[in-house]
């Protein structure tokens, strides 16, 4: 076979972030009886809040972000392939509104299976996303594997009183999202060679893409939250930052951006498996208070996201602040808001 006919994504059985363990599982693996021994006055955001990365005081103003991130194919194309698994690790450090520094890479190649030197084009892509992102991509280990993983290990830096954690939002605070819902429809629309060219594009595209914004979000001081829509799509991503700073949520249903033409998808029930045991996880937190956009709202709600956007909460007095920000930076169609947090109610979330 040769390197022009292989497809990656025949090599894994999940791929991007729709391949994380489910939530239930994991915390089910985090569980423990043993207490943390030892000092660590100055680790200020460990695994207890479910944030993006780990976040250690340096000093007095300054504190390191470390973060992990690595997963199975979710495209074809290995260049790209690098690229996303690259711009989705990154992607944490921006998350909780620092800079990245420098990374390290995490492969593991089925040798006997897959050519090296298409392993090379995952490592390219992943160089020029570091690039971009401008840093290093300083080393990293290998290891034999039966199917083809990738990704990085992301350090980064912010000032501590500009840190931003899914456990800090507010009663009040409006929700944001910088990009579109349906990145794991599209992504199993083209495992299952049923996607339209054009979504193709609008799909690499989307996935590629850096939340570098999330650096400039860092610097204002009403933005109180922000995480990044991955694996356990927007539902459960909301719901970590809902039981993380104990509030619920309301979300405008009608305000959700979407990708353009993701309907054609959904009406052929082109869904990740994923999305099923996302929903499973958490379903009993959410309450649907329309009925006519029940299914479509199962459908995109808990649809895995690879490299999804930022989940911004702001207070409303500084909404303009950001709209400007996002405005600027090329989010103009991402400046209203999707939701709005409130005191902890009897569901987590609520869809209006």
């Amino acid at each position: 076979m040769s390197e022009e006919q292989i497809k990656l994504t025949k090599f894994s059985h999940g791929g991007g972030c729709g391949c994380k363990i489910a939530p239930q599982i994991l915390d089910e693996i985090l569980q423990s009886s043993a207490s943390m021994h030892g000092s660590y006055d100055k680790l200020i955001v460990g695994n207890n809040t479910k944030d993006d990365a780990a976040v250690y005081q340096l000093n007095d103003t300054d504190a390191l972000i470390s973060t992990t991130d690595f997963f199975t194919p979710i495209v074809n194309d290995p260049y790209i392939f690098g690229k996303v698994a690259a711009a989705n690790a990154i992607s944490d450090v921006y998350a909780m509104g620092g800079t990245p520094i420098f990374a390290l890479a995490i492969l593991g190649w089925p040798i006997n299976k897959l050519p090296t030197a298409i392993a090379n084009q995952v490592m390219e892509g992943a160089k020029t996303i570091c690039q971009e992102a401008n840093i290093p991509l300083a080393g990293g280990h290998s290891i034999d594997t039966l199917e083809p993983v990738f990704g990085l290990a992301v350090n980064g830096l912010a000032k501590i009183n500009q840190l931003k954690q899914n456990s800090k939002a507010q009663p009040g605070d409006l929700l944001l999202l910088t990009k579109p819902l349906g990145i794991g429809i599209l992504s199993t629309a083209a495992k299952r060679e049923v996607i339209e060219e054009t979504d193709l594009t609008t799909f690499h595209e989307l996935i590629t893409q850096l939340n570098k914004i999330g650096a400039q979000l860092g610097e204002i001081d009403g933005v109180h939250a922000m995480t990044d829509v991955t694996g356990f799509g927007l539902a459960g991503h909301l719901i970590e930052m809902c039981e993380g700073s104990n509030l619920s949520a309301i979300l405008h249903y009608q305000s959700l951006p979407k990708i353009k033409g993701i309907e054609n998808y959904l009406k052929n029930n082109v869904i990740p498996d994923a999305t099923y045991r996302n929903w499973n996880a958490y379903s009993e937190k959410i309450k649907i208070n329309n009925s006519s956009i029940a299914l479509e709202a199962f459908q995109l709600l808990p649809d895995p996201q690879t490299n999804g956007g930022l989940l911004i909460a702001v207070t409303p007095e500084s909404l303009s602040e950001v709209q400007e920000l996002l405005k600027n930076n090329g989010y103009a169609s991402r400046v209203q808001p999707i939701g709005v947090l409130i005191d902890s109610d009897e569901k987590m979330l609520y869809i209006e």
